[in-house]
């Protein structure tokens, strides 16, 4: 039976992936013009700070600036329809979530996609979408799961946890099915829309020019989107973009991160939902 140490551990999840990085990163900065290599990054960085601002001021639950524009396009009949739905509908909640659910997966994903097809001409698979040979890597993210859900748990205990969620508030009397169902599953594609951004498309798109570096320019702006959650989820998150975002560089892939990150989500509201009582 195989024992892993924990100096091993160590060197095969951190070292060996910082090393690989750097090396990955002067091995193409040897072959790549300056000019080439900081152009790549630039677009990278300005593209993520475009899709960071339309996700500050238009991805939200609260639509107000959706209708206004309907207002002032003169598209009346439209505006009216989007005033039921967010404000006067039965389901003005699980609407008004939907439609900051949506304005996620546009903010995270169309400028990156822009970017990387039209101006860098380069094929999206490369920035963290491979699937091939990921099977492998699975175990250590089962790892990462398994410590995480007792933090989880942990935290659920606390006020502040309890005040957040989950994000949809139950009617009493109320079942998961069908507004709980539906916002879980648009929550779940924006947590794969954030992970194509983080550790797709930023990891990706800078580990050229950075190396290893670019894991922690990614986690500033990740730990910062937490900011107006609790203390001790924004802190996780500088733990988590590390550790996801040097994952990603390892297996060239985000999809078993957005695995991790769903469970994760999942257990979360699962764990607010019991202590408030679902089910009665």
């Amino acid at each position: 039976m195989r024992i892993v140490t924990g100096s091993r551990f160590w060197r095969s999840h951190v070292v060996d992936i910082q090393d690989g990085a750097d090396r990955s990163s002067d091995a193409y900065r040897a072959v790549t013009p300056r000019s080439e290599a900081n152009r790549k990054a630039v677009v990278v960085l300005v593209t993520a700070a475009l899709s960071l601002t339309i996700l500050n001021f238009g991805a939200t639950s609260e639509p107000e600036w959706f209708i206004n524009m309907l207002d002032n396009l003169g598209l009346d009949a439209w505006a009216r329809w989007a005033r039921v739905t967010f404000h006067h509908s039965i389901h003005a909640q699980r609407n008004g979530l939907v439609f900051w659910g949506i304005g996620q997966l546009f903010a995270y994903t169309l400028p990156p996609l822009v970017a990387i097809r039209l101006i860098l001409r380069e094929r999206v698979s490369d920035y963290g979408l491979r699937v091939r040979g990921i099977g492998r890597h699975a175990a250590v993210y089962a790892v990462l799961l398994a410590v995480s859900v007792p933090f989880v748990w942990a935290a659920s205990f606390t006020a502040a946890f309890q005040a957040k969620y989950p994000f949809y508030d139950l009617e009493p009397g109320e079942g998961l099915w069908p507004n709980m169902a539906l916002w879980w599953l648009v929550y779940g594609l924006q947590f794969a829309a954030l992970e194509f951004f983080f550790r797709g498309f930023m990891i990706h798109g800078l580990r050229g020019r950075l190396g290893y570096m670019a894991v922690f320019v990614m986690v500033v702006p990740y730990n910062m989107l937490h900011y107006g959650k609790p203390m001790a989820e924004a802190l996780a998150a500088i733990v988590g973009g590390v550790v996801l975002g040097s994952l990603s560089l390892r297996s060239r892939s985000i999809w078993w991160g957005v695995v991790v990150h769903v469970a994760i989500a999942g257990t979360m509201d699962v764990a607010a939902l019991f202590h408030k009582g679902f089910p009665p």
